[in-house]
């Protein structure tokens, strides 16, 4: 007799999803969590709700209101004596926020009768599941349905100093500094980069960052790429492309890095902190997948098909354990997927409208396809754009910054692609992939009726510049 219908290897937004939706369908599911805290307590959520998505959020919303007291308060009439920052109190913030969702989604699991067991997990034939729990007892789990949602983890490089906790760390140390550092070295400016970096920079601290590639956002749309590279210098972010790091050495308190520059010739930077943010791998090791009969790419991704079926029937994988992008809503989709496929319902996601979005500030986001992968694939296509300079309720708010670009066929009219660079870009991005997934025409857009006055109205606005009608600009 099978101990479950269904055991969920993982507890991100990929598993526990997953989880609590087939326990919704009816299913005697179980999740398996490892992760502890730093006070050695178990948690749910994974990265995203422990040490990614939320706490970043936490500390770039105290972040932006440093800023606008620091900088804008005067603006708005508001004066005051002697600004101080408690980055204790930032950080204590940071943590009930925290603790209060992962609680929450133990709650949920109750609800739900999800059945929680902590421990590691080491995949066995015949739909087995070994758990070994934190005391060192080791059972054997049966299961008709398995689904992997084990996550990612930080990439360490090979040619710098490993991560010591301290003056070299990785994006989860980042999240914890007890105080801003003077000098604040990032390598990559990626999503992880710029947002780790935005948040220290506002708050005062000095922050370079090394991006060993020579473009900019190299997946985004170009011209909302360069815009955004110069709002962040002009922001104080200094952002050297091209820069690849070459060693590292750590010398009384401080990091010395050496990097060979854009043109080849060796520089040398000394910062007091030094965070390496190139990306994240699968979290596939001692997971017994090989063993196991699935398959690995060479990134170490177990291999699945659109639905997230693996090479061994019945089991599955989800999340950034997989191919695509490693965004959290595209692992909690996956993760629906699954389990209502598990059901017998024909769902499935749209890999292609999934959302992408870099919280800077202004906040970066877009959906669908660029303007060069229009390019490449020889579509014919029309450009809308238009300036947030241009909305009123952008001036009323006090940033005008940035633009919304909107791509369309040339000869249907369909949305192809949206791109934004603007504050609340996380929130408008969501009409974009509603129209993507409606099929919906840049038309369609235009005889929406949006609000007055909205920072929406750039979505309206950009529609009708597709057809060269915009009416502000």
């Amino acid at each position: 007799m099978k101990d479950y219908e269904v055991i969920v290897i993982g507890a991100g937004p990929a598993g526990y999803v997953a989880a609590i939706r087939c326990a919704q369908l009816g299913m005697k599911t179980a999740c398996i969590e490892r992760w502890q805290n730093p006070a050695g307590e178990f948690k749910l959520g994974g990265t995203c709700l422990n040490v990614g998505c939320i706490p970043s959020k936490a500390l770039l919303d105290s972040s932006h209101h440093y800023l606008d007291l620091r900088e804008h308060a005067a603006d708005h009439g508001i004066g005051f004596e002697n600004l101080s920052l408690d980055v204790s109190t930032l950080q204590a913030r940071k943590t009930k926020i925290v603790n209060n969702l992962t609680n929450g989604i133990a709650l949920l699991f109750k609800k739900n009768k999800v059945a929680e067991l902590r421990g590691s997990a080491k995949l066995l034939p015949d739909h087995a599941v070994e758990l070994t729990a934190p005391d060192g007892t080791v059972q054997v789990l049966q299961a008709d349905h398995i689904i992997i949602a084990t996550g990612s983890s930080p990439i360490e490089l090979k040619s710098i100093a490993p991560f010591n906790g301290d003056t070299i760390v990785d994006s989860t140390g980042a999240l914890s500094f007890s105080a801003v550092p003077k000098r604040l070295g990032i390598i990559g400016a990626g999503v992880i980069g710029l947002e780790l970096g935005s948040v220290w920079s506002r708050l005062g601290a000095e922050v370079v960052l090394l991006e060993a590639l020579p473009e900019f956002l190299a997946t985004a749309d170009r011209d909302i790429a360069k815009a955004a590279h110069k709002l962040l210098i002009k922001q104080g972010l200094d952002i050297r492309l091209g820069a690849k790091v070459t060693a590292t050495e750590v010398k009384d308190g401080t990091v010395l890095v050496t990097y060979e520059d854009s043109v080849k010739v060796t520089q040398q930077l000394t910062v007091d902190k030094l965070v390496v943010a190139v990306g994240r791998r699968p979290n596939t090791s001692g997971l017994g997948a090989a063993e196991a009969g699935l398959s690995l790419d060479a990134r170490g991704c177990i291999e699945v098909d659109e639905y997230c079926r693996t090479a061994v029937p019945q089991v599955y994988a989800i999340g950034d354990v997989v191919r695509g992008p490693m965004l959290a809503h595209k692992g909690s989709e996956e993760g629906v997927m699954v389990a209502e496929r598990l059901a017998g319902q024909a769902t499935r996601v749209h890999f292609d409208h999934i959302p992408w979005v870099i919280y800077t500030l202004p906040e970066i986001a877009w959906a669908g396809q660029t303007e060069a992968e229009l390019k490449a694939a020889g579509v014919a296509y029309k450009v809308g754009s238009f300036p947030f300079a241009g909305i009123g309720r952008a001036h009323a708010n006090g940033d005008t910054s940035g633009l919304i670009k909107i791509l369309a066929d040339a000869h249907t009219d369909r949305v192809l692609g949206v791109h934004i660079l603007g504050t609340n870009a996380s929130e408008l991005i969501a009409e974009a992939v509603l129209a993507l997934e409606f099929e919906a025409s840049s038309e369609d857009l235009a005889r929406t009726v949006h609000a007055h006055p909205t920072l929406a109205e750039a979505m309206h606005e950009a529609a009708l510049a597709v057809d060269k009608r915009a009416i502000h600009n």
